[in-house]
């Protein structure tokens, strides 16, 4: 494919891992924030291009993996509702709750859509006035712009039965927890390069400075990210903790504007609830007061408790980047993507789903 094909060039590829092999004097870990640049990494078989000395971490940066059981709970009761038609991007429909996941409260009865863009929701509340149209908004800050303007939308249009089930994360924030943790164990960070190009690069400079550590905004093809990799090895090596673009063809300084405006008109920050990592300030958005009438939260106020995930899902340490999947006494056993115990079995961008496609092999 045009423009493809020069970011998966094998030859390209064996130089930057031979540069990789020729820095390194010392182990180093470095965590991948964002769930596509995981998928590419065991995709394409990167880490066997690596020094043993540099241990890749997988992070907690799949919306779809984070959200919490809790708010798959409030999802399905919403959907059972009578009046309710209840839309999503299809990876939500086989989350787990605490009890069933979206496709199996499909099959008994709940009117639960797939659709392809917030708007085809908008589109529902048109054609269905007599219906609730509810949207389960998940996220980073990469579709929040589109599900912002779907509200705009529908508020310019005067729709009374359309709701947004917000669940967006940030992710500055989670960073800025996981390197507060007492366990802690990234010492450099390949940071969303999808995310910075909506938000800008600022915040993470910020995290550079305050935590001391590397950050590279980094692309998603194998070239992009083994060239982000040596950018910050590079930076551990010289105990250097700056900020570096690796992915400018994509992410300039200030981000987006546009989709930001529309963005800080339409939501407000809260904190937000992650699968696995507990409460995090500030971490997430919920929806503004002047669109509040549009919050499904509001419309369906039952409150659903957290409840615990199954016992033996080790979900919340693979987030966290302190064990890979094969550690998990479940993984390809009891929890596969046909019967998955965590989120991160379901999601094409979770690190259990990856494991398991493109590298089902046990660690001891």
């Amino acid at each position: 494919m045009k423009y493809q094909a020069e970011f998966r060039d094998r030859q390209l590829a064996e130089q930057l891992s031979l540069q990789i092999k020729k820095a390194i004097t010392r182990p180093w870990k470095i965590m991948e924030v964002c769930g596509g640049q995981t998928h590419t990494i065991l995709q394409f078989g990167l880490e066997d291009l690596l020094p043993s000395e540099l241990e890749l971490l997988h992070g907690p940066g799949c919306p779809v993996c984070v959200t919490p059981v809790s708010l798959i709970d409030k999802a399905i009761e919403i959907a059972k509702t009578a009046d309710v038609i209840f839309t999503s991007y299809g990876d939500m429909l086989r989350v787990p709750g605490s009890s069933c996941d979206l496709l199996q409260a499909r099959a008994l009865g709940a009117d639960v859509r797939i659709v392809y863009s917030p708007l085809d929701a908008v589109e529902l509340a048109k054609k269905y006035p007599s219906k609730r149209i509810v949207f389960f908004a998940v996220g980073f800050e990469t579709t929040a712009p589109a599900n912002a303007m779907s509200v705009h939308l529908a508020d310019k249009l005067g729709l009374t039965n359309y709701f947004v089930l917000c669940s967006h994360v940030t992710v500055p924030p989670v960073m800025s927890s996981l390197l507060e943790q007492p366990d802690n164990i990234v010492q450099a960070f390949l940071g969303p390069g999808h995310v910075c190009s909506i938000m800008g690069v600022e915040e993470y400079r910020e995290i550079c400075q305050r935590y001391k550590v590397p950050i590279v905004i980094s692309g998603f093809e194998p070239i992009d990210i083994l060239e982000a990799i040596l950018m910050a090895l590079l930076q551990l090596e010289r105990g250097e903790c700056r900020l570096e673009n690796q992915y400018a063809r994509a992410v300039v300084t200030a981000g987006n504007l546009h989709a930001q405006q529309v963005m800080s008109e339409v939501f407000s920050l809260s904190e937000r609830i992650w699968r696995g990592l507990g409460p995090i300030p500030e971490s997430g958005y919920r929806l503004a007061e002047k669109y509040r009438e549009f919050d499904a939260q509001n419309e369906f106020p039952e409150v659903i408790s957290e409840r615990a995930e199954s016992c033996i899902c080790i979900s919340g340490e693979i987030l966290r980047g302190l064990k890979k999947p094969p550690q998990c006494p479940a993984f390809a056993k009891e929890c596969t993507p046909e019967t998955p115990l965590g989120a991160t079995m379901v999601s094409s961008e979770g690190t259990c789903a990856n494991y398991y496609k493109f590298k089902n092999t046990q660690i001891n």
